[in-house]
């Protein structure tokens, strides 16, 4: 009995060494055929790099300003008897808007210019008196005073006629009308908003490292999107002698003749200020860039060695320094040569040293002035 148990023993002890290293054997296959496994190529599209000259240029967005506007509004509470403009139409400086109700005030101007036509007649009586002797001195005086006080009574009401035509500050165009005629107005109401376009201001902010290198005279280009894109070329007129405590931005002030009017106060613009002499770049699609929080990178085609000792066609991810964007364009300053092949689009999916497929049929926009579909 005891013999039959140790021989039942030894053969299972048997039976599971057996297992036990067919098993290993396929484990050891199984990671011996992943360690071998090559993942197909992924399909890119690429292009071959070549130097470029860009001018050195600092880009923003900023707003567009009227070099004058405001809010012309009634001066003196009154009714509104007539209106003498059309919305949205050129004013010159001075023209008549909106003229209110005077009756009273022209009733008290007959009053006002009686009393001094009388107070004048009674100085020139007074005058003559004084020369005979007939009154003193001071009774003349008063005569004077009571003539002067008339002649101001007068000034006072014209000049309140005169503040309720309501006039043109400047020249510009008028947006739309807020009263109506017959309509009461107290002082202050708005009217009409009146800007001068002509020329017009940008304004914007540029990082507080880049004002040492920013001077009066410097060409500034903008551009507004829109349907048809308005560009247009200024110089800087101002910076601004204060950095923003919370950005460190400095603001930036840059003059457009706006000949044509087309840009207006409020439009938001991309600018892009010349900073002076060209540097060379690699200029490549913003769809070649890889960005992440610790560098951005580019992957350049090349022939790749595997594990294996063969050669293949693969990628080296390439850490780059970029400049400036034009359109499609990011310029690369450090990292990259010419001549070297680039991915362009598929970068998303690659990782240092994989294999790639490249198929230009179909490549990636690369404009420098690109005109999207449903722009």
């Amino acid at each position: 009995m005891k013999k039959r148990m140790i021989l039942m023993l030894l053969v299972v002890a048997v039976a599971v060494a057996a297992l036990g290293f067919f098993k290993y054997r396929q484990v050891k296959g199984a990671v011996a055929q992943g360690a071998a496994f090559q993942p197909p190529p992924e399909a890119v599209t690429t292009t071959v790099t070549r130097q470029e000259e860009w001018p050195t240029t600092v880009s923003a967005t900023g707003t567009v300003t009227a070099v004058q506007g405001v809010m012309v509004s009634a001066d003196l509470p009154g009714i509104v008897e007539k209106i003498a403009f059309e919305s949205g139409r050129s004013v010159r400086a001075g023209q008549m808007l909106v003229k209110l109700d005077t009756s009273q005030e022209q009733a008290q101007l007959a009053a006002a210019e009686s009393q001094r036509n009388l107070t004048r007649l009674n100085l020139e009586r007074m005058r003559g008196l004084r020369e005979s002797g007939v009154i003193s001195q001071s009774e003349y005086d008063r005569s004077a005073a009571e003539d002067q006080q008339g002649q101001a009574r007068v000034g006072e009401i014209r000049a309140t006629i005169e503040r309720k035509t309501i006039r043109a500050p400047f020249s510009g165009v008028l947006g739309i009308r807020q009263v109506n005629l017959g309509q009461y107005l107290n002082g202050g109401d708005p009217i009409v908003p009146l800007q001068s376009i002509r020329p017009v201001y940008a304004n914007f902010s540029v990082p507080q490292q880049e004002v040492g290198r920013l001077r009066a005279g410097a060409t500034v280009r903008i551009k507004a999107r829109g349907e048809a894109d308005i560009q247009a070329t200024g110089r800087i007129t101002a910076v601004n002698s204060v950095v923003d405590e919370a950005t460190r931005n400095v603001q930036v002030q840059a003059t457009f003749d706006n000949a044509d009017g087309r840009l207006r106060p409020g439009m938001y613009v991309e600018t892009e200020i010349l900073m002076g002499a060209s540097r060379p770049v690699v200029a490549l699609p913003a769809s070649a860039i890889s960005y992440a929080p610790f560098g951005d990178s580019i992957f350049i085609v090349e022939d790749v060695k595997g594990p294996d000792g063969k050669t293949y066609r693969g990628v080296r991810q390439q850490f780059v320094k970029l400049g400036g964007a034009r359109g499609d364009q990011i310029a690369v300053v450090s990292g990259v040569k010419a001549g070297e092949e680039v991915v362009t689009s598929g970068v998303f999916k690659l990782r240092n040293g994989a294999a790639v497929s490249v198929n230009n049929q179909v490549q990636p926009s690369n404009s420098l002035a690109p005109r999207p579909e449903d722009s």
